[in-house]
């Protein structure tokens, strides 16, 4: 399934010591800007999903020519709609790099911050209390399944509708560009296991379930595409 016009989007985050920060410590101000930053990723997102969605209805992509053969107007479409459109989503994909490359810095920072303060007590319990804290911020799920389609390659794997994906291969929040990357991947490895790791809700009151899955995409399944799903942004 990723943005903004001009400084509608322009959270920051402090760079190494925070000197010209309003607040108190480095930490709490780090964290919530992240967290920022992350919310306004999703903002993003849903903005393009919803601008692709009038593209769409319009039977247009971002490449679509909207002149005839003789480069007269085409009468039948929204000219003037479709441009602004694509005008929009062009100016959203741009900020989205940006918004992207402060977040992996964020990331780099509060990993950083976080070995600084929590010096190993013992390789084995550094190793795998770093890991928790990071797993905290890269496994937000990024995608949730729609639908699955009865003995297609997502069945088979045990994906079902409701599932919340966090990792699908080496995709996960922070790289899949609105999904762009889980198509790529499931494109690279037709025939080979890709590890889909999901969340799914339990019953009311239950704690939900964390699942590693392998699914194997395929085209000789009998429906169409190569998963058997329908996957939207989380």
């Amino acid at each position: 399934m990723g943005l903004h016009m001009d400084d509608i989007h322009t959270p920051t985050l402090p760079s190494g010591p925070t000197t010209g920060q309003r607040g108190e410590g480095g930490g709490g101000n780090e964290k919530r800007s992240l967290m920022d930053l992350i919310e306004e990723k999703t903002r993003a997102e849903e903005e393009l999903s919803t601008l692709g969605s009038v593209l769409d209805s319009h039977g247009v992509n971002m490449n679509t020519s909207l002149t005839t053969f003789d480069g007269y107007p085409r009468d039948d479409l929204d000219i003037a709609q479709i441009r602004t459109t694509r005008a929009r989503i062009i100016h959203l994909r741009n900020d989205y790099k940006a918004l992207m490359s402060k977040i992996e810095l964020g990331l780099h920072e509060h990993h950083a911050a976080y070995q600084a303060s929590n010096p190993p007590p013992s390789s084995s319990t550094e190793t795998a209390s770093g890991s928790n804290a990071d797993q905290g911020l890269v496994d937000i799920p990024f995608a949730k399944v729609n639908s699955v389609v009865n003995g297609s390659p997502a069945d088979q794997a045990g994906l079902k509708a409701g599932d919340r994906i966090r990792r699908f291969g080496n995709v996960n929040w922070i790289n899949h560009e609105k999904l762009s990357k889980v198509a790529e991947t499931v494109q690279r490895n037709q025939g080979r296991n890709v590890v889909v790791k999901i969340v799914r809700k339990s019953a009311v009151g239950q704690t939900p379930e964390e699942l590693i899955l392998n699914l194997i995409p395929r085209s000789n399944w009998g429906g169409r595409g190569l998963l058997g799903c329908h996957l939207l942004p989380a």
